[in-house]
């Protein structure tokens, strides 16, 4: 295990060289779309859109976008499950229009999370978080996003070795030795990644770091056509969602 899949895909992307500005305006406006248009056809049309434009013209691999959505999707259809069921003194029961608000909740959520998916197989974090700065999105948000991201690596490195000295000793030879390893890799992984976060805030703090990690960002400039495209866009949309709801 080198990395993550998604951040793979955003630095093979084709739409790697585009201005994330860009691409971050696109994806924001495809969330607000899927906010406030009715779900049908608002939710569709910008699910649509998304999932078209990550396996079009992005070139993202449809095996990738469509592993990076399972476990959105489970957590849509487990939190429109408790939406939609009822608890009273009869017991269990449908919620008052459960189809309706079963069909609005998922609908909404499927179309807002491919939005960000799109912007997630595109733009690699290191190219977005420049971009928040000149969004003048607050300083102490993006060194989080931005440390967040750097522990997510050293979690998967921790938790490929720990798995693959588990497995070369049987840790997974059977059901149980595979619950047994799975509670020592959980807790080896936790530990180890503590201790590593420490000792990276320690380096950092010994360094004098205050103001953030500064890196020299690559510069990508913004397209003209790529934004009247993204205008035209969510405008016809907005469009045929409010006309056809």
């Amino acid at each position: 295990m080198s990395g993550l899949a998604v951040d793979d895909a955003a630095w093979a992307s084709a739409w790697r060289a585009r201005s994330p500005v860009d691409k971050l305006l696109l994806c924001a406006g495809l969330v607000v779309c899927a906010l406030v248009l009715p779900a049908w056809p608002g939710s569709l049309l910008v699910a649509v859109t998304a999932v078209v434009l990550a396996l079009g013209p992005a070139r993202v691999p449809a095996r990738t976008f469509g592993r990076a959505v399972r476990w959105p999707l489970a957590f849509v259809v487990v939190g429109a499950l408790t939406a939609v069921v009822s608890v009273g003194g009869d017991g269990l029961g449908w919620a008052p229009d459960a189809a309706a608000r079963a069909g609005s909740l998922v609908g909404h959520s499927v179309a807002g999370g491919a939005a960000v998916l799109l912007l997630a197989t595109t733009t690699p974090v290191s190219d977005l978080l420049p971009a928040l700065h000149r969004l003048r999105v607050p300083a102490a948000v993006v060194e989080v996003a931005s440390v967040t991201y750097r522990l997510l690596f050293v979690l998967l490195e921790s938790l490929s070795t720990i798995r693959e000295a588990q497995a070369n000793r049987m840790g997974y030879s059977s059901l149980r030795r595979s619950y047994r390893s799975s509670g020592v890799l959980a807790a080896a992984v936790l530990t180890r990644s503590w201790d590593r976060a420490r000792r990276m805030q320690e380096g950092l703090a010994g360094r004098g770091m205050e103001t953030g990690l500064r890196v020299l960002p690559e510069a990508l400039p913004s397209s003209r056509g790529f934004l009247a495209a993204t205008a035209a866009g969510l405008a016809a949309i907005v469009a045929v969602g409010v006309l056809a709801a």
